[in-house]
């Protein structure tokens, strides 16, 4: 019992690094692909679902994005802005205005 208890520990702690490394590998093609014609709160704002987000990047593709990895970064579009996600509150300046 104590085995399997130490192996699931070591699993999710596994598991969770490759999630973060998955995380950090597509903030990173947001901020090299995407971030390059949009700003950071046009995606941001965005609730899609996975394929509505493949059809994003394949639109952007045949715009002249060039995306080495479009599936790893649909995965992480769809994961961080999926569409069952609530949608961000309002960006506002310093004084409260909204934008």
């Amino acid at each position: 019992m104590k085995r399997m208890m130490m192996a699931a520990v070591f699993c999710a702690a596994v598991c969770q690094g490759a999630d973060t490394a998955s995380l950090e590998a597509g903030k990173k093609a947001e901020a090299t692909y995407c971030v390059a014609c949009h700003s950071t709160r046009l995606i941001d704002s965005q609730r899609l679902s996975a394929a509505a987000w493949a059809k994003e990047v394949d639109k952007m593709a045949g715009w002249g994005a060039v995306v080495p990895d479009k599936q790893m970064l649909i995965d992480y579009l769809a994961a961080e802005y999926s569409n069952t996600k609530p949608a961000p509150a309002p960006a506002t300046s310093g004084n409260g205005a909204k934008h």
